[in-house]
């Protein structure tokens, strides 16, 4: 099988000092022998000092810029693993370790990385290429780190070779929880995904939708910006900026572009408040910066930089703002505490971090606490040369707390939870192996297990789940001002599951409220009874707030729509924070136009009443005969009651039983009249008709009884069809915007229009036979009247159509009232008034005597008329030449003409034409 040999050479010391290295053991950060070893990865220094613009050789440069907070993450997988081996969890069985320092930069770590997967136990650094590792043995178990997410990204990608468990204490990419790309990854944080999460709920809860982002430019950034875009768009939270910054210090354009990002936060006066993932160094320039410009808002920060006594520690810090952080949950940190006290006594030999630390501290004797870490930074990037130094010690125990300060207790527990997770493993590997034994198993068998493993920690218990992450939650944090220095205090938990934070105290729900005050939104916020309209199209966040339109509400603010109401029941004004319940209207008994019309009604059945009494009173007077007698009289009076009284039935709450009635009673009653009226008509016509073959026709026609009870019967025939099909019932009209309105829904608009028409047809009839009688005798002609009264009731129902198509509302019925009282009324007036004030104001014209010689002279002058005619008619006819007619023709047209009228005139009157000669004698007609 064919071999590749790839030497491992370190290129240049990147700790104590800047001479080449001679062996590839000098690249080792810190190490300590074991029977299983485990890697390390940490960026201790913050970049890599470049000799040229760009990298000419293939070789490390000189490592600068000393991270306190990094060194203690360094200290803690050392102190995590010591108190393994003094523990009882693997018994016999030590772990040993081999820690490198990254720089911050991928091509360091993935030199380091090659050390990882070199051979065990060989006589030169060498990894084998094989088509199959299962049985390869490297140099290391397992590697806990890196950091960075873009570091751990390249780093995975070499282990997934071999596939050698990397267990991350702080890389939260939500792709790194792939597991076909990264399938050997697993981490003691949750990914990405949840912080985003939180950082939206956080901006959403506190009434904030207009921010700024910034994040650098690697896969962690790009990757936390589009994961937060789509977490804020979820929870209508705007983005007004995106500034990205190079992932690098050793870059040449990031003071640049911190610069260029400080003015786009200058220039969006709106935006004040800035999420921000961010490495530390990144934040330190930035806000150094922005301080110098009296840049102030709220930050809100990532598990980067949350907890960074760097950043705290920055003189005049609290002049940016106020700072609101996501960190990884702590744990029990009291025994780090104690080693950390006592790191002067810990061996040095072979940990070249912990003494530059040494020599940092004594470099920094003469500085003050509070300038300490500024002090080390700026040392860290010149030239160190060990030294003997025997104050190194008593700076050490002097500065014990200084360390302590700088903590992050988030990142120390996450590196412990790693360590243990490892511990657990092995041992369950162990429990059927002698481990003692470094080739006991291979790194892919500790993967398996290592996935599966539960353990626990001061009572809680720990997993990985199928994406390799462990959701331990997290802690918020604000950043406060206590006695003149900068501290972090814990404000709530956040809870992944349930995707809420618990808040345990007052204090806390005060800081909270406290944030609210402050407005960070591109527009006003709209009131209850507003809504917002989008001004611009690339953001839902700028609008105008309109006001909601009428039947529209919105019981809160900002509500990007208003809430219709339930237009059957509800309603509600313009700009209405609420609906209200329609009323319920219809034509009541209060009403004012209700009361007039029953008035009218009531005052038309007492004059049918008095009608009734009169004619009663006068039953065998002329005039009364002349009506058609009493019976005739009294049915149609009884007509006009009921017309009369079916008025009450459109008044009150409507009814099915009151829908029904109204109409049908209406509908027959009035028909019924009308039938009454038009023989009367016809008894006119018969009367006035001198054709004698027209007259004999009329007099077969005149059967008063039955063709009544025909034209009502054709009547009560629709009415009946109409109430089986299409019954007219109560209806809900809900069409207005205010109320509701109780009407009768007539069933069918056919049937209705059906019995009008009919009515209509009747009373045309009666107006044609009436307006051939209208020259009668004035004191007994009805026929006029009767015309009057027709016209009357055409002239109402017509201008009645249209207005009832066109009205709509609770005095819809008063409009059909208004009709039936005008046509009643019309029909009354026209039919009895005139005899009423013949019966009582002219006594003397409703005699006998009077009546017979009114019809006698009307005869005469009508006869006389109608000689004439003839005599024209018959010399047009017989072409005679002589001009004087014959007084015998003339004479007997005379006569004929008078006998008719006086018969048809007595018919009128209810006295029989026979009785006639025996009032006066013929020679006595012919004289008058």
């Amino acid at each position: 099988m064919a071999l590749l040999i790839i030497p491992i050479t370190c290129f240049g010391s990147t700790l104590v000092t800047s001479q080449p290295c001679q062996t590839p053991d000098d690249f080792v950060a810190a190490t300590s022998p074991g029977h299983i070893m485990i890697g390390g990865l940490f960026a201790i220094h913050e970049k890599m000092l470049p000799s040229e613009d760009y990298p000419r050789r293939p070789e490390i440069q000189k490592c600068v810029g000393f991270e306190i907070s990094i060194f203690l993450q360094t200290l803690a997988m050392i102190h995590s693993i010591e108190m393994i081996n003094n523990s009882t969890l693997l018994s016999g069985v030590k772990l040993g370790y081999e820690i490198y320092d990254t720089c911050t930069e991928v091509t360091v770590a993935m030199a380091a990385t090659l050390r990882f997967l070199s051979k065990r136990n060989c006589s030169r650094e060498i990894v084998e290429f094989k088509c199959d590792y299962s049985s390869y043995m490297p140099r290391v178990k397992a590697v806990i780190g890196a950091g960075y997410s873009e570091i751990t990204m390249a780093v995975s990608r070499m282990l997934n070779l071999q596939l050698m468990p990397q267990v991350s204490y702080e890389s939260t990419a939500e792709i790194l929880s792939d597991k076909i790309r990264f399938p050997s990854f697993l981490r003691t944080v949750p990914s990405d995904f949840y912080q985003t999460k939180a950082m939206a709920h956080l901006i959403q809860k506190s009434g904030w939708n207009w921010i700024g982002i910034i994040a650098t430019d690697d896969d962690y950034g790009r990757l936390a910006l589009n994961t937060f875009a789509v977490q804020t768009a979820a929870n209508n939270v705007c983005i007004a900026f995106k500034e990205v910054l190079p992932a690098f210090l050793s870059d040449d354009t990031i003071e640049i572009r911190i610069n260029e990002t400080l003015e786009k936060i200058i220039a969006e006066a709106q935006v004040n408040v800035i999420v921000v993932f961010l490495r530390q160094f990144h934040v330190f320039n930035l806000f150094t910066k922005a301080i110098e410009r009296n840049i102030n808002k709220i930050w809100i920060a990532s598990d980067n930089w949350s907890m960074a006594t760097k950043i705290t520690t920055i003189p005049n810090v609290k002049r940016i703002g106020k700072v609101v952080g996501f960190t990884f949950r702590r744990g029990n940190m009291s025994s780090f505490h104690s080693f950390l006290q006592n790191l002067h006594m810990f061996p040095r030999d072979n940990n070249k971090p912990l003494n530059e630390y040494a020599m940092l501290l004594s470099a920094c004797a003469h500085v003050k606490d509070s300038d300490l870490s500024q002090c080390i930074s700026s040392r860290s990037r010149g030239t160190l040369a060990y030294t003997a130094n025997k104050d190194i010690e008593r700076n050490f125990s002097l500065r014990n707390d200084f360390l302590w300060d700088y903590t992050e207790p988030g990142p120390v527990h996450s590196i412990q939870l790693a360590v243990l997770a490892l511990g657990y493993a092995i041992r369950d590997l162990c429990q059927a192996r002698d481990c003692q034994n470094p080739n006991a198993f291979q790194p892919w068998e500790l993967l398996d297990v290592l996935k599966n493993v539960t353990f626990t920690d001061e009572g809680n218990s720990f997993h990985f789940d199928a994406h390799g992450d462990m959701n331990t939650g997290y802690d918020v944090v604000l950043w406060k001002e206590i006695g003149g220095h900068m501290t972090i205090t814990k404000m709530a938990q956040y809870d992944l599951r349930n995707d809420v934070f618990i808040i345990t105290d007052q204090e806390t729900k005060n800081e909270f409220r406290n944030l609210k005050q402050i407005r960070s939104k591109c527009s006003k916020e709209c009131s209850p009874g507003q809504m917002k309209k989008t001004t611009r199209s690339q953001h839902i966040c700028c609008y105008e707030c309109v006001d909601c339109p009428e039947n529209h509400y919105s019981n809160q603010t900002d509500m990007d729509h208003c809430l219709l109401c339930n237009n059957e029941t509800h309603w509600a004004p313009v700009r209405s924070t609420r609906c209200f319940e329609k009323e319920v209207e219809y034509l009541n008994w209060n009403d004012s136009l209700a009361i007039l019309l029953l008035a009218l009604s009531l005052l038309g059945i007492i004059l049918v009443l008095a009608i009734g009494i009169i004619f009663t009173r006068n039953l065998n007077t002329p005039i009364v005969k002349s009506s058609g007698g009493l019976l005739v009289c009294y049915v149609i009076l009884l007509c006009h009651v009921l017309n009369f009284a079916s008025t009450g039935f459109f008044i009150g709450e409507p009814q099915d039983f009151t829908c029904k009635t109204r109409q049908t009673v209406f509908g027959m009653s009035f028909t019924l009249c009308i039938s009454c009226i038009l023989m009367k008509s016809l008894k006119i016509l018969l009367a006035f008709s001198f054709h004698p073959k027209l007259q004999n026709f009329l007099k077969c026609l005149y059967k008063p009884i039955p063709i009544i009870f025909t034209c009502t019967g054709i009547q009560v025939v629709i009415c009946t069809i109409w109430l089986i099909f299409a019954a007219p019932a109560v209806e809900e009209n809900v069409s207005l915007p205010r109320v509701i309105i109780l009407e009768c829904e007539e069933g069918s608009i056919l049937a209705f229009g059906t019995m009008l028409g009919y009515i209509a047809i009747l009373a045309f009839i009666c107006f044609i036979f009436a307006f051939k009688g209208r020259k009668l005798p004035e004191h007994y002609n009805e026929a006029k009247f009767i015309t009057f009264g027709m016209l009357i009731y055409f002239i109402a129902w017509i201008t009645f159509i249209p207005i009832y198509a066109t009205t709509f509302g609770k005095y819809l019925p008063a409009v059909e009232i208004i009709v039936i009282l005008i046509s009643n009324y019309g029909i009354l007036c026209c039919t009895f008034f005139p005899k009423c004030y013949i019966i009582l104001c002219k006594q003397e014209a409703n005699t006998k005597s009077a009546f017979l010689k009114m019809i006698y002279s009307y005869s005469s002058h009508t006869a006389s008329s109608l000689a004439i005619s003839h005599v024209s008619l018959d010399s047009t006819n017989s072409n005679i030449t002589t001009t004087n007619p014959s007084s015998s023709g003339k004479s007997a047209a005379s006569q004929e003409s008078k006998d008719l009228q006086a018969q048809a005139f007595a018919h009128i009157c209810g006295e029989n034409a026979i009785s006639v000669p025996k009032i006066l004698p013929r020679k006595r007609i012919s004289s008058i």
